[in-house]
């Protein structure tokens, strides 16, 4: 029953990954990670039906799972292939991070709401994932003890990338963030390149 139920999950997550390929151009290995990452475990129980809809969804705190579409975007925008390590800043549900940690080996992710934090600690322990590593603070202080990091992802939109983040990303690194415009969230995609930052807003 279980192997059963597990093969239903896996089914579900291939058909909402499809879903997001029909929007985006979306890479393959992303698109694997997406099918192993059984998004269901991640959303309140009252809406595990609506778990691999392409939709944010509410959670305690007043905050939101962020819709697939959106962490498939994100994600892309990291272009996580050949990076080592990444810092997240909002561990939210913790789904973000593990879609992260099917693709990169060390996910390092900061939430500064406990009770949210110990919840997707609970969850990445009962799934056995064991290569996200997590912290309960402020994530605009960034986790300066394992810097640099080749990639910094923003689960939760930003006015601004405070400069000390910048200072704890590697020569080369992407860090991507939602930014702040208005009433608008753009997908920007900062490149760090000696003492220059070249920024792209991408969505």
């Amino acid at each position: 029953m279980s192997d059963f139920s597990s093969k239903i999950r896996v089914q579900k997550c291939k058909n909402m990954a499809d879903e997001i390929k029909k929007v985006m151009d979306l890479d393959e290995e992303i698109y694997k990670a997406l099918i192993a990452s059984e998004r269901e475990y991640f959303v309140p129980k009252g809406f595990i039906r609506h778990a691999y809809k392409l939709e944010a969804l509410p959670m305690v705190a007043n905050q939101w799972i962020s819709s697939p579409l959106t962490v498939a975007k994100m994600t892309q925008a990291l272009k996580p292939k050949g990076a080592d390590s990444v810092l997240e800043i909002g561990c939210g549900s913790g789904y973000q991070a593990l879609v992260l940690s099917k693709i990169i080996r060390r996910v390092f992710t900061i939430e500064r709401i406990e009770r949210l934090l110990l919840e997707a600690r609970t969850r990445f322990k009962e799934l056995n994932i064991y290569n996200i590593h997590t912290r309960y603070d402020d994530g605009q202080n960034g986790w300066r003890e394992f810097a640099p990091y080749d990639r910094i992802l923003f689960s939760a939109s930003t006015p601004k990338v405070p400069d000390k983040l910048f200072e704890q990303l590697k020569e080369g690194g992407f860090l991507v963030a939602p930014i702040e415009k208005g009433n608008k969230q753009i997908i920007t995609r900062y490149k760090k390149t000696g003492n220059s930052l070249h920024v792209e807003e991408l969505d």
